[in-house]
């Protein structure tokens, strides 16, 4: 192939990286911008979207897509259960105190690692995809699930711009954000937005995770590299910013796809470790964040 078309095949390959990223880093944008709680457990909970996704694809029998539907239901709420459940045990009692549910959500994060690999093992596990349809372009076929994932996201994201915009519940969520004890003194119940704050965040990590295992494997490592993307591209496009978000998960997504193409992933994550860099230095609310007053 001639350069043109590997660049829009690295330009796909990087839409599907972003498109994934977009959401896994929008769930840590939210817990941050309503809790301000860095949450370091997210990638845990990205892991385990994919570790359940395996468990029901396998225990379903019939077509590929029966196991996969059935996943992208069961495997989001199971984990928003587990968040919730999490959120109310340790992060409620610790009082969401900044430095404490660092600590917390490191070991959190360490507990569900290491019973994930006591009871899925550390094989790398596949998951068959819904379809295999494949689309003839002039220079090369490329996957349609892979298209599907793009889609599936930006629905995704649309949908959550919805709720936050034209929703009681987004403008509870933005009044909590803004001035928790202020939305407390107007009868808003500050712990359940929290705890279903911090539940939605680690569902769109799991939903995504669904998503992307067909293309990549379940494994109980696999939630590092989502973790550190996802703090990239909050730390680029702005916290608790879900247009910053966006932009930065496509530019996050498309140089590692390009790059990792024609030079080397290496580079491709030097790059966005100096991006980030150069935003805290010259502008540290993000390219969308509001500047704290």
């Amino acid at each position: 192939m001639h350069f043109g078309p590997h660049l829009l095949l690295a330009a796909l390959e990087g839409l599907v990286t972003s498109a994934v990223l977009a959401l896994t880093a929008l769930g840590l944008s939210l817990v941050f911008g309503v809790m301000r709680v860095v949450n370091v457990a997210h990638g845990e909970f990205f892991m385990l979207g994919a570790v359940l996704a395996w468990a029901i694809t396998t225990s379903i029998g019939g077509h590929p897509a029966l196991g996969f539907l059935a996943a992208l239901v069961i495997a989001p709420l199971i984990v928003g259960a587990i968040a919730l459940v999490a959120e109310r045990l340790v992060l409620r009692r610790l009082n969401y105190n900044p430095e404490a549910t660092i600590v917390a959500t490191i070991g959190m994060l360490y507990i569900i690692q290491q019973l994930a690999l006591t009871f899925y093992g550390p094989e790398a596990r596949p998951v068959e995809p819904p379809f295999t349809y494949r689309i003839l372009l002039p220079w090369f076929g490329y996957s349609g699930y892979k298209l599907s994932v793009i889609a599936a996201s930006a629905l995704l994201l649309v949908a959550t711009w919805l709720v936050l915009t034209r929703t009681k519940i987004g403008l509870i969520m933005r009044a909590t954000q803004y001035d928790s004890e202020t939305a407390q003194a107007f009868g808003i119940p500050v712990g359940r937005v929290y705890g279903g704050v911090f539940a939605l965040g680690a569902m769109l990590a799991a939903i995504a995770a669904v998503l992307i295992v067909p293309i990549s494997q379940a494994h109980y490592l696999m939630g590092q590299d989502p973790l550190l993307l996802s703090f990239i591209v909050v730390i680029i496009g702005g916290l608790g910013s879900l247009r910053g978000t966006v932009v930065a998960a496509v530019l996050i997504g498309l140089s590692d796809g390009i790059i990792s193409m024609f030079f080397s992933p290496t580079l491709a994550k030097i790059i966005a470790t100096l991006l980030v860099a150069m935003v805290l230095v010259f502008r540290p609310q993000g390219l969308f964040g509001t500047a704290s007053r």
